[in-house]
């Protein structure tokens, strides 16, 4: 078999993956409303097993997926003009993050504002829930800082710390791009380990419409409508205010300052932006994501640092629009007056803190160290997250698309910020960014 004809069987068509997606998510649904239902047992246990399984998979995958495409993104700036083009694109980059930030964080306020999540909710959260929330590490600026530096290499992957893996992969890749030819071997290897890894996440991806039966199966299932019903304004409000961020700001964003169209942009992301909202990762869907920014025209060198940076430490659904909403839904829980001292400090955590939400379970560090600053109760934390917590999947998949969006749209606006957009691949049409039909990005 040649080459060509064993990649072209790699491929899936995205039309049909997308109504696998969008049929998953209704079956699932209907599935978990008939085990809830019934009573069926059985089937709540092979929904869970089926979601759980699909998201230790993508899990698997991520560390390693983090720490070789840092390690080879930081050597890609390379060919981008040496070290004071590489910092002066770090340091757009980190511009942009914190500038899309702070509009995602007033947009959660407002529509926080308008709908009022939580006023007037009696509800009782499930206890197991409030134990396990009361036993996880609550976000703060000094936890964050004394969690950066790991205690050796081994146990920020065998412990499952991201942001861990994120600073280790910053310094070492910054050391190999010191080193030059030096660490070419070293590079060489983190290259192959990329590829191998997205080979394997490739396999994982195409099994995104069962994962997404079993996750949304399991959690009609499990919590059915005495806590969808009642949360309805949480989702709503999250929904709108990741809504109008995905398909308003960004768009205009890209419209005016990158003059890239709206329509084109979604054309050549839309693909990645389903399975983010499937697998609920971030770090998942990097890959995807990468190959999204180079068909829209960024460089490959630059979208191999800026996309895997963005993939652990740009989350505007997670690190600014959902802290935003979870802090008014617990402050209105309880009754808890919040004034612009209080709205301000939600924002000055959303726009310098956005680096804490790295990882699957992000949203929890944001939320917590955001209503931490506010100086709300820890029992009071604590609670308002349980009883959020029943309906996190839903809410979370919309947060992760967002997130996604944003980790595209912010290299694409500094590529055109530093005249190396490429036109001719933004214009010209381009396969949807599914894994395993790519060429490895070259440093």
């Amino acid at each position: 078999m040649s080459e060509t004809a064993g990649r072209s069987r790699l491929r899936f068509n995205p039309k049909l993956f997308a109504v696998a997606v969008l049929a998953s998510l209704v079956l699932g649904a209907l599935l978990g409303w008939v085990a809830k239902q019934t009573g069926a047992e059985w089937l709540v246990t092979a929904l869970d097993t089926i979601g759980s399984t699909f998201t230790k998979l993508l899990s698997f995958t991520v560390l390693p997926l983090i720490f070789t495409a840092i390690v080879v993104g930081i050597n890609s700036l390379r060919s981008l003009g040496g070290g004071r083009t590489a910092a002066r694109l770090g340091g757009k980059t980190a511009l942009w993050f914190a500038i899309t930030s702070l509009i995602a964080v007033v947009i959660g306020l407002v529509v926080g504002r308008l709908f009022q999540p939580g006023r007037g909710l009696v509800i009782e959260p499930d206890p197991a829930k409030l134990q396990a929330i009361g036993e996880k590490t609550q976000g703060s600026w000094l936890d964050l800082l004394n969690g950066l530096v790991p205690d050796n290499l081994i146990s920020a992957f065998a412990e499952g710390e991201t942001l861990q893996v994120v600073f280790v992969s910053l310094i070492i890749g910054a050391a190999t791009y010191s080193l030059g030819d030096k660490a070419a071997p070293f590079v060489n290897f983190n290259k192959a380990a990329f590829e191998v890894i997205q080979r394997v996440l490739g396999w994982i991806i195409r099994l995104a419409p069962l994962g997404t039966l079993g996750l949304i199966g399991n959690a009609v299932a499990t919590y059915g409508n005495e806590f969808f019903l009642p949360l309805v304004k949480l989702i709503g409000s999250t929904y709108v205010a990741c809504l109008l961020v995905l398909f308003a700001v960004y768009p205009l964003l890209l419209g005016l300052v990158a003059k890239v169209s709206p329509a084109r942009f979604f054309a050549k992301s839309w693909t990645v932006l389903q399975f983010a909202f499937a697998s609920r990762s971030s770090g998942a869907s990097l890959p995807m994501t990468r190959q999204a920014a180079e068909n829209l025209g960024v460089p490959p060198s630059y979208a191999s640092f800026a996309v895997p940076l963005a993939s652990t430490t740009k989350m505007d659904g997670c690190a600014a629009i959902y802290p935003a909403i979870g802090s008014l839904f617990i402050a209105n829980l309880f009754g808890i007056q919040l004034g612009w001292v209080q709205y301000l400090t939600i924002i000055a955590v959303a726009v310098f803190g956005s680096i804490a939400t790295a990882g699957v379970t992000g949203w929890f560090t944001m939320l917590t160290l955001t209503v931490g600053a506010l100086g709300f109760p820890p029992e009071v934390v604590a609670t308002g997250i349980a009883i959020a917590y029943a309906v996190d999947p839903i809410m979370d998949m919309m947060r992760t698309a967002t997130n996604v969006a944003g980790q595209i749209a912010v290299p694409v606006i500094v590529a055109r910020s530093e005249n190396v957009l490429d036109d001719e691949v933004l214009d010209a049409p381009s396969t949807p960014p599914l894994i395993g039909d790519r060429e490895p990005a070259t440093a």
